[in-house]
């Protein structure tokens, strides 16, 4: 019975250490490159919304991350084999950025040389709506297109 209880036990810390080292951690809108076995054929993402993945030659993957959370990423080869399965984390920034809260609103500003407004899935939507629709406003500008009305 201890002997079985020791098995068990080893074989758990066994699995718990092999996961560790399969975890990605990449930063919500960044990217970050992974090198998988070149023969990958398919590329599963358990959830698309967390994370996002592109499958480059040789077998490089680039995950950006889209949500925060965790996902899963699985390479599989051309007869549907497990060649790597990866764990992805997606956290927030912590370099350069400053959080402003107005009551229960939140506001996020990239502090790199100096404050600007950004946006942070978690923002107040006020905030976050004008970023968005003054950003969108300046790259329809920038690509000849009319001017999008301004947001309220």
């Amino acid at each position: 019975m201890v002997k079985n209880l020791l098995v068990t036990l080893c074989l758990t810390v066994t699995a718990i250490t092999s996961a560790a080292a399969d975890n990605i951690s990449v930063v919500l809108d960044r990217a970050q490159v992974i090198r998988l076995p070149d023969r990958v054929a398919t590329l599963v993402i358990g959830n698309p919304s967390v994370a996002d993945g592109t499958l480059q030659n040789g077998g490089l993957l680039v995950v950006t991350g889209k949500g925060y959370g965790s996902t899963n990423v699985i390479a599989l080869d051309s007869r549907g084999e497990v060649l790597a399965e990866h764990t992805v984390t997606v956290g927030a920034p912590s370099d350069g950025t400053l959080t402003v809260w107005r009551g229960a609103d939140r506001e996020t500003w990239s502090c790199e040389p100096r404050c600007e407004r950004s946006v942070m899935l978690g923002d107040g939507a006020d905030f976050f709506g004008g970023v968005i629709g003054q950003t969108a406003s300046r790259n329809g500008h920038a690509a000849g297109a009319a001017p999008a009305a301004p947001s309220k």
